[in-house]
């Protein structure tokens, strides 16, 4: 018999899980808010704190939450391979996308030039600042709200493929990844450019649906921030 490709998700018994939705509600207001309002930093900010403190009461009302975090004990190095592969691969994608093809389409990327990642230090940037950033956005958007997503979808949506993958689990890959890509912060700072967060948050969620493995998808991330880092500032200097 095959083993099955899809780690299992979530407990029955989770606690609280509810608490994903805080963010996801709070991002969806933040378009609401008129133009003058959605400048203010704080605001764009908003939803990531509250995340942030949604996970800090998930989990005390949990026990053994690092399983469901993606940071096992036993197989801490599972699927890293995978993901350092997926982040050179999707940082020399979109670094051609940014690059080339959007402004061939018409598209303004000078812009980056002037985003807070772009006038940070090489030094700083990498690897130091890249990878804090890959932790604390993976922690938040795929370890906490894609898993808290998943116990809701996979109660909603019980069916399971023959290998294992719950249609719940699609859904919430689907719904992270949006949310991702329409977070706040990266919406006014990216601004059009926030569109290539659909495929990434996709991507990076099919992994750590995978391989349940959190350090999967800040190898992922780090990589492919390297990677466009060096590219834009280089192109644009």
């Amino acid at each position: 018999m095959k083993k099955k490709q899809w780690q299992s998700a979530a407990p029955d018994d989770e606690r609280v899980a509810w608490l994903a939705l805080v963010p996801v509600g709070l991002t969806a207001c933040f378009y609401l808010l008129p133009a003058s309002a959605r400048e203010n930093l704080f605001l764009q900010f908003l939803p990531q704190f509250a995340a942030y403190g949604a996970l800090v009461i998930w989990w005390k009302a949990n026990t053994d939450v690092l399983p469901a975090l993606g940071l096992s004990r036993d197989s801490p190095t599972r699927g890293v391979g995978w993901g350092l592969a997926t982040g050179c691969i999707l940082g020399v994608v979109n670094s051609t996308v940014i690059l080339w093809v959007v402004p061939v389409l018409g598209g303004d990327v000078r812009f980056l030039a002037d985003t807070p990642h772009a006038r940070m230090p090489v030094f700083v940037m990498i690897p130091w600042f890249t990878v804090l950033i890959a932790i604390a956005v993976e922690l938040n958007f795929r370890g906490f709200l894609l898993g808290r997503l998943e116990f809701f979808c996979c109660r909603w949506l019980p069916v399971t493929s023959a290998r294992g993958l719950r249609l719940g689990s699609i859904v919430a890959m689907l719904v992270s990844a949006l949310v991702f890509a329409f977070d706040p912060f990266m919406v006014m700072t990216f601004r059009h450019l926030h569109w290539i967060a659909v495929w990434d948050g996709l991507i990076w969620a099919v992994l750590f649906v995978r391989w349940r493995n959190l350090g999967t998808v800040i190898a992922a991330h780090a990589i492919e921030v390297m990677i466009l880092y060096l590219s834009v500032k280089t192109a644009l200097a």
